[in-house]
């Protein structure tokens, strides 16, 4: 059960990364046309807060695993 957590957790981690290049090349486009960044900024601020998350839920499942 654990191993399919861990594995769960490890797509989130991917898709997170993703996700954060993601934003970061949209913040890089909207700040080349001279566009406000704020919302953007705040979108990808939340994005390294719930990545922070994801990587301390695989660590915790990679301590129960490891006994």
């Amino acid at each position: 059960m654990q191993m399919r957590h861990f594995e769960e957790a490890e797509r989130h981690i991917a898709q997170g990364e993703r996700h954060i290049a993601k934003q970061e090349e949209r913040i890089a486009d909207f700040a080349r046309r001279g566009a406000d960044t704020t919302e953007a900024q705040k979108l990808l601020n939340n994005f390294f807060a719930t990545q922070v998350l994801h990587i301390e839920h695989r660590e915790r499942i990679l301590k129960e695993l490891r006994g």
